[in-house]
């Protein structure tokens, strides 16, 4: 295998941190819009802090298929505006727009459905299942501003353009501070839900009019909308590579549900301190999900352009940076972790706990932010089935399994040690798959089937 020099490696490397540094300063905006909350609320005390904590993951259960309907288009999107296909790719714009819309209201009928009964289902403690259920509702509520933020960010990026998603996420924090300001106050818990879905209703509508207006490969015209009706080979192509994703996002997330009901019975104090150690902890990981969506542009735009060697290498540094990049804010929040509660809470028993769960944690990292960023790049060429059922796997066998061994003897650190244990392995896994995976190899940039061969190994 030919040996590349660093002078050749180095023009690639400053790419993928152009396109990352946006990227990564989007997920710096929606970590300090956590933080900004998870702070608001802790100053309510350990019981309105464990009300959000307790319904945190069921919101992420829900944001995650928002997040599969994304991934699914907007591939298809990279691969297009990579191959010079920019009619194709506003014709998928399209397609995602309807079909997004649709998922949303489903799941924000769904959320408003269950949101009374969830606190109880969960096994939250009575003192704070009110305040749980509210919370719920109204992010239910904000799931169609939700999935047009993340629909239209996604077709930002894929297209090329990192800085829009990033200066409008920016804003979205500072809106989430105003709106906050005004509602807790008033409604508590509850406040600070109708606060973050105001900031999301007003920046979501703001991305779409820039990526449907003003962006030069995907703003989208009546006349090409009359002549280029529906298509449901877009469709097809967006379940071959979203459902793996869904199905992944669903069963994660649901086992994140089984975790949450394996720490209820631990109580308020154990629930917060997860709770605000989740929301430490993604300070950490912003650079990896931040590189794993440059991976996924970069690696989508040169397979769609047949450069597959290239899409490859572009996978391998992004991996490569984002476990560097990891490994150091896991380091630097060692330290910080002290600090970072004393402002997020008052309470001295969730800070140690918190404090104590998450250095546990950040063990694992460097190896966290390979599986992030490998995903992100094998995304990029369509491959999400293996993945997907990879990381199925280690959540359920080796995090659920180990937690339900070691909560009952050590607690919430237990919960932390298996959590942290399996993503080490989940790190293994994606690196092997990257390694390993044929999809880099199945466009051809002289043949006009490439798409289809790609969709017929997904199925095999």
């Amino acid at each position: 295998m030919k040996k590349i020099s660093w002078h050749e490696l180095k023009p690639q490397v400053k790419e993928v941190w152009v396109l990352s540094l946006p990227a990564i300063l989007t997920q710096i905006t929606t970590i300090v819009m956590q933080y900004i909350d998870s702070a608001m609320v802790g100053s309510l005390g350990a019981n309105a802090s464990a009300a959000i904590g307790l319904v945190s993951t069921s919101t992420w259960l829900l944001g995650g298929i928002t997040y599969a309907v994304s991934a699914g288009f907007s591939v298809q999107v990279a691969h297009n505006i990579g191959a010079g296909r920019d009619a194709e790719a506003r014709s998928v714009v399209r397609h995602g727009l309807c079909t997004a819309l649709c998922v949303a209201g489903i799941l924000c009928a769904l959320g408003l459905s269950i949101h009374s009964m969830l606190p109880t289902w969960l096994g939250g403690a009575p003192a704070i299942r009110y305040d749980a259920s509210k919370y719920f509702m109204v992010y239910a509520l904000m799931i169609p501003f939700s999935q047009i933020n993340s629909l239209n960010s996604s077709f930002l990026q894929c297209s090329g353009d990192m800085l829009t998603p990033s200066i409008l996420n920016a804003a979205m924090c500072l809106l989430d501070v105003v709106f906050n300001t005004i509602f807790i106050p008033h409604f508590g818990v509850m406040g600070a839900g109708i606060g973050t879905a105001s900031a999301c209703a007003v920046i979501s509508l703001t991305m779409a009019w820039r990526c449907l207006l003003c962006n030069p490969h995907l703003r989208l015209n009546r006349k090409e909308t009359e002549k280029h009706g529906f298509n449901p080979e877009i469709l097809k192509k967006a379940l071959k590579i979203g459902l793996p994703v869904g199905v992944q996002e669903i069963a994660m997330c649901s086992a994140q549900v089984v975790a949450t009901m394996i720490i209820a019975p631990l109580g308020a104090v154990s629930i917060a301190a997860n709770s605000f150690a989740v929301t430490a902890e993604s300070l950490c990981y912003m650079p990896g999900y931040g590189i794993g969506s440059a991976a996924t542009t970069l690696v989508g735009r040169n397979i769609g352009a047949g450069k597959t060697d290239l899409a490859k290498r572009y996978g391998n540094i992004c991996i490569v940076m984002g476990a560097g990049f990891m490994a150091i804010t896991g380091l630097l929040m060692m330290f910080l972790c002290p600090f970072v509660f004393s402002i997020l809470t008052p309470d001295l028993s969730v800070r140690a706990l918190a404090a104590q769960a998450l250095r546990i944690g950040l063990l694992a990292e460097p190896l966290y932010g390979v599986s992030i960023v490998a995903a992100g790049a094998l995304r990029g060429t369509g491959d999400t089935f293996v993945p997907s059922m990879m990381n199925l796997g280690s959540i359920w066998v080796v995090r659920i399994g180990l937690a339900l061994l070691l909560v009952g003897n050590f607690g919430l650190p237990g919960m932390w040690t298996a959590m942290g244990t399996e993503l080490c392995v989940r790190g293994l896994l994606m690196l092997y798959r990257q390694k390993t995976t044929k999809y880099y190899k199945k466009y051809n940039k002289t043949t006009e089937t490439s798409e289809s061969e790609l969709l017929e190994a997904a199925e095999s």
